[in-house]
Parts: structure tokens; C-alpha cells; sequence
């Protein structure tokens, strides 16, 4: 595909704008640098947010958070929604100001200078291709496991599985950003479909007060007992921290993580139709997908599985809520059409993956000093960042090469485990520099205001820190916490003395 040779404009690290006659500049005088194609409609917007909140751990790891601390978790799920719901009005307010930017991370730049501006790029960058290095791998999992159950092995072909998903992913990309849009809409219909059928399956068994036999789960090493569809099954018993406080703590960690990624829609506003319409309503109607999506899909697996019934198997894992409930119901097929919904939620993962990591480094290239760099921040004649695109999927591809090898096997989990802790740093940053733009000359008091900032913003931030204070609870997290930190002071501190230096420097040339 050829590309043009216009680079993209370092102008486009959100340079503020000016108000014509006391109001926000229009889009359109904005976006004399932006060379992205506005082909986002809102049904396209729409389903991107509700792809970006679900992810496979609702289907296959809610089991696991549901026995950390039982039906409290629901609380523990709007209770963190609400926080990533204030993460996303700052987002929101950022980029209604300036909806031209290709990533909220410009912000960052823009408020708190670029040495951080190049840590949280640059970090963003990396988090996004070790996610899709993971997802990669569970792709072809999930897709062995979904021909497993009808008797056929794929185990010896995972590679070439993997292949062939990265390639159709990534020219689903290069295409056009309207052929990305409408592959997560279906990506998200199917996955919200699952979702309906479970929430209706398990409204039906509640009313008609279904009780089942014991059942072999798939999945499951023990046998699931007897038992009943009811209320009860939530009410009984109910305790905020069945199983001790510390696992209480454990669970906002864990379903923090399962939020990861929400903020992707404040990627794609540079390429949205009427961008300021459409991303208010995308961002508010979150919190209505977390009550539906998340909370009645828990109320629904808790009211048909006794929050007990879920237990570790000998190698630690947990069987499919989902899974369990519609085998409950005499849906012997039901492992099949959960593992196709999964296959479907972690394509919808990577292809996001795909679509932001290209975007971020585009946006890296485009204000990096080396020429050479520089060759990445281009768009192609379809107004998309191929090579940019290209580049981080050959990384992504790395993923069955670096899992084949003993020795670097090891330290990639560990580093890929760190790469979750760092994220915490980037909203951090962001809100950040939120607050430094209310603060400053660019606030103007007719954008998408992120209400009562200074105590939704100082809440987030305290949150976050909880956060990533509850990593060093658990053996398995406490290794990726450290190395987070570890990366903030070494490349957070390179990138903020290299600026330094870089700003005397200027000052004594000026000065000369």
C-alpha cells in the first residue's frame, strides 16, 4: 500500500486553541494538521466503548473475583466503574476541548511537559503491544479450545492460528477506519448477545424456581453439586468480606484490571463524525453499561451458582460462569458457544490493540528528532497510519517466538505482568493533567465539564494509588508492582532529566 509523504505535525501535541468569540474553536479549524479520516459514525463510537468495558474476564475470570469476596464483588464492580466512569469525563473534557488530538496521552504532554509526555507515550505504547502479545497467545487458546469440543485437535497449529488472526486483524486496519468501526460493532453485538441470553436465562430459572442435578462442568475438575435458581442463593449468608478483608482489598485490583482499556475511546475522537455530539453521549452511558453488562451479569451467575460453588482447579484456574450457568439450564452445548463468544471478545481485544498501538506510535513518530523514526509518521492513501500499524503488529507477531524460548519465556510474563502495573502511572498522569488544564488559560467553561473536578479528580487519583498499594498484598502481583516502579524511576526519571537538560541547553543557545 502506498503511503503519502506528508508527515504528520508535531503541531498535533495539543497546542491550545483559542476561543472565536468566547466559545470553542470549531472542529474543523482544528483540524488543519489532523490527516486521519473522520469515518467513525456513532454507532460505530457506541459499540467501541461497550468493546472496550468487555473483555474476556467477564466471561472466563469472573468466576475467580466472585470467590475472592462473593456477592460484594457487585459493589466492588460499581464501585470501581464509578471511578473509571470520572477517569473518562476527564478524558472527555480534555478532548471535547481539543477533538483533533489522536490520543488523550498528548495531554499529558501538553500539561505536564514532555519529559512525562514522552514516559506515558512512549510506556502506553509498549503496555498496549505486551497486551496484544497476550492476547495473541489466548486467541489461539481459546480457538483450540473451541475445536476441542467437537472432537478436533488444533493444539500443533497455534502458530499459524495466530497468524492468520494477526494478518486479517491488521488489514482490517489498513483498510479504512470504517472497516475497524464496523468489525467492533459485531465484535460487541455478539458479545452483548451472550450477555442478554445469560441475564434471560437466568431471569427464567429464577421465576419458574429451576433446580438442577449435579453437573461435570467443563472446566471444572470437581463436580458442581445440586441445587436451586433463586434470590437466596445472594441473600443467604451475605457478608461484605466473607473471606477476610485482605481478599476484599484483592478484588478491587482484580477488577480494576478487568476495566483496563475503557479510556479506548479516547483514542479514536480525532477520526469521529461530530465528534463533539458523540463523544459526551459514548462516555455517559458507560456507567449504564457497567450496571447492565457487569453487575446483571454477576446478579445473574450469582442467583443460579452459589457464590460457593465457585473453587479453584489443581492448576488455580476457574471454570466459565457462564459456562456454568447454561449447562445448569440443559445447555449441554453451551462450552462451545462460550469459547466461540471469547474467541470473539479476544479478537475484538487485539484488533483495538491493533488500532490504538498504531495510532500512539504514529503519534511518537510524528515529534520524534530521528529521520529515520520519523519514515513511521505517515498515513497511508486511506488516511490510516499504516506503517505504524505494521510495526507494532511484527512486535505483537514476536509473542509465539519469545513464548518458544526457556530462558526469555520467564522474564516476558514478569515484564508483560509489569506492563498492567504501569497503566495505573498513565491515568494517573492523565488526571493529572486534567487538572492542570482547569487551571490554566485553555479552560473554557463551555466544554463537556467533568463535574465537581476538584473532588472527582482528587478521588480518582487517591483511587489509583489504592490501587496499585493493593498489588503488594499478593505473592503474584507483588513481582510486576515492583517492576513498575522500578520502570517509572529509571525511564520516568531518564525522560524527565533528559528534557531538562534539553530545555538548558535551548536556554543557553537563546542566550547566546
Amino acid at each position: 500500500m502506498s503511503e503519502t509523504q506528508h508527515q504528520a505535525t508535531p503541531a498535533r501535541t495539543a497546542q491550545p486553541d483559542q476561543p472565536d468569540g468566547g466559545g470553542l474553536k470549531s472542529v474543523e479549524s482544528l483540524d488543519h494538521g489532523n490527516e486521519m479520516a473522520r469515518g467513525l459514525n456513532n454507532r460505530h463510537v457506541q459499540f467501541i466503548a461497550i468493546g472496550g468495558t468487555i473483555g474476556t474476564g467477564l466471561f472466563l475470570g469472573s468466576g475467580k473475583s466472585i470467590a475472592l469476596t462473593g456477592p460484594s464483588i457487585v459493589f466492588v464492580y460499581i464501585g470501581v466503574g464509578l471511578i473509571m466512569f470520572l477517569l473518562m469525563r476527564g478524558i472527555g473534557e480534555l478532548m471535547y476541548r481539543d477533538p483533533s488530538q489522536h490520543t488523550f496521552i498528548n495531554f499529558i504532554t501538553r500539561y505536564l511537559g514532555n519529559g512525562w509526555g514522552t514516559f506515558a507515550g512512549w510506556s502506553y505504547w509498549i503496555v498496549l503491544v505486551l497486551i496484544g502479545m497476550s492476547e495473541i497467545s489466548a486467541v489461539s487458546t481459546y480457538f483450540v479450545t473451541f475445536f476441542d469440543t467437537f472432537g478436533i485437535d488444533l493444539s500443533g497449529w497455534e502458530w499459524l492460528i495466530e497468524v492468520g488472526f494477526l494478518a486479517a486483524l491488521v488489514t482490517i486496519n489498513l483498510i479504512a477506519v470504517k472497516a475497524f468501526g464496523e468489525a467492533e460493532f459485531w465484535f460487541s453485538m455478539i458479545k452483548i448477545t451472550l450477555i442478554c441470553a445469560l441475564i434471560a436465562t437466568a431471569v427464567v430459572m429464577v421465576v419458574v424456581g429451576y433446580h438442577y442435578d449435579a453437573v461435570q462442568v467443563t472446566g471444572q475438575d470437581a463436580v458442581s453439586p445440586a441445587g436451586h435458581a433463586g434470590l437466596d442463593n445472594i441473600t443467604s449468608g451475605f457478608s461484605i468480606a466473607p473471606n477476610g478483608w485482605l481478599s476484599f482489598l484483592m478484588s478491587f485490583q482484580m477488577v480494576f484490571y478487568s476495566y483496563e482499556m475503557i479510556e479506548f475511546v479516547g483514542v479514536t475522537v480525532s477520526e469521529t463524525q461530530n465528534p463533539r455530539k458523540v463523544l459526551p453521549k459514548a462516555i455517559n452511558e458507560i456507567i449504564m453499561r457497567v450496571l447492565i453488562f457487569y453487575v446483571g451479569a454477576l446478579v445473574a451467575i450469582m442467583a443460579i451458582v452459589p457464590w460457593t460453588t465457585f473453587r479453584p482447579n489443581a492448576d488455580g484456574s476457574f471454570a466459565s460462569p457462564f459456562i456454568m450457568v447454561f449447562q445448569f439450564a440443559g445447555l449441554d452445548w453451551a462450552s462451545a458457544l462460550v469459547f466461540f463468544v471469547v474467541i470473539t471478545a479476544a479478537s475484538s481485544a487485539l484488533n483495538s490493540l491493533l488500532y490504538s498501538a498504531g495510532r500512539h506510535l504514529y503519534q511518537l513518530a510524528a515529534v520524534s528528532p530521528s529521520p529515520t523514526f520519523r519514515k513511521l509518521g505517515v498515513v497511508s492513501k486511506r488516511q490510516v497510519p499504516a506503517r505504524a500499524i505494521v510495526a507494532s503488529a511484527a512486535l505483537i507477531l514476536l509473542s509465539p517466538v519469545i513464548n518458544a524460548i526457556p530462558g526469555v519465556s520467564g522474564a516476558f510474563v514478569l515484564f508483560a505482568s509489569a506492563s498492567s502495573a504501569v497503566i495505573v502511572f498513565i491515568y494517573v498522569l492523565t488526571m493529572l493533567a486534567h487538572r492542570r488544564y482547569r487551571r490554566s488559560a485553555d479552560f473554557i467553561a463551555d466544554g463537556f465539564l467533568m463535574p465537581a473536578w476538584k473532588v472527582t479528580n482528587t478521588l480518582a487519583i487517591a483511587f489509583f494509588v489504592f490501587v496499585y498499594c493493593t498489588l503488594f498484598l499478593a505473592d503474584d502481583t507483588r513481582g510486576p508492582a515492583i517492576a513498575g516502579l522500578v520502570w517509572l524511576v529509571l525511564f520516568g526519571g531518564y525522560c524527565i532529566l533528559h528534557e531538562r537538560f534539553q530545555s538548558r541547553d535551548l536556554r543557553e543557545s537563546l542566550g547566546r
